[in-house]
């Protein structure tokens, strides 16, 4: 079993009920599972309460699409970028448009950058508010979801990649660093984990905007980045199904 996001994450965006039928059928399965694979280490003393087997491992990136795109995809989001007046100092976001991930904020913060665009790519229960932002704001633009193997190329043409959430395993992150951009993220659990390699920021709009203004890329996170290519993250699962085996 390959067990990812923590329950504490999945509880704060639904409704009560539903995360404590979750938790018990993830509890259910982590017994069954002759195996059980963890990324977050707040989740490990749960899944070991109940899987006779556990391994830690991390998120995999496709580091190579990310760090050398397709040329076409490039060209294609530099025309969708000129076709849309897009400014010359980029911050993109890639993922959920949901509460936790302080959507509102970013919005709000952008708005102090005149001379900056944010480009949102994503779903969520949020949409409907970023294309209002996008439809009022010019230097806002909404994309709605693309498919993700365009995802690179619109990584390339921008600088700064936004992560406003309190969490350490992100792979919007992975991918931001395997782009080469320079990364602003929420300060907290993931200052342990990244060090001085991206720009940390608080949750409010004047701290988001600062820190997208002073972010700067860091080739050294790119090169930590590369460690979690795939290509490395498959031998903790091959180990894990030869024993099973």
């Amino acid at each position: 079993m390959d067990h990812i996001d923590p329950i504490r994450q999945f509880s704060q965006t639904n409704p009560q009920w539903i995360a404590t039928v979750v938790r018990v059928l993830e509890n259910i399965t982590f017994r069954l599972a002759n195996y059980v694979l963890y990324v977050y280490e707040e989740e490990r003393q749960r899944v070991a309460r109940y899987a006779g087997n556990v391994a830690a491992t991390d998120l995999g990136v496709e580091f190579d699409r990310f760090a050398n795109p397709d040329p076409e995809s490039i060209k294609s989001a530099q025309r969708k970028f000129s076709r849309l007046d897009v400014k010359e100092n980029v911050a993109i976001y890639v993922g959920g448009l949901e509460p936790i991930y302080n959507i509102e904020s970013m919005i709000a913060a952008i708005d102090r950058l005149p001379e900056w665009s944010l480009v949102v790519i994503g779903d969520g229960s949020l949409q409907e508010t970023v294309a209002t932002a996008a439809n009022e704001m010019s230097n806002i633009h909404y994309f709605g979801t693309v498919p993700h193997e365009e995802v690179p190329g619109y990584l390339h043409v921008s600088d700064v990649g936004l992560s406003l959430v309190d969490d350490p395993h992100t792979l919007k992150v992975l991918e931001y660093g395997a782009a080469g951009l320079a990364v602003v993220q929420t300060a907290g659990r993931a200052e342990d984990r990244f060090g001085d390699l991206v720009e940390y920021c608080e949750s409010d709009p004047v701290s988001i905007a600062g820190a997208i203004e002073d972010a700067v890329a860091n080739s050294e996170f790119q090169s930590f980045v590369s460690e979690f290519d795939w290509a490395r993250i498959a031998d903790d699962y091959q180990e894990v199904l030869t024993r099973v085996m």
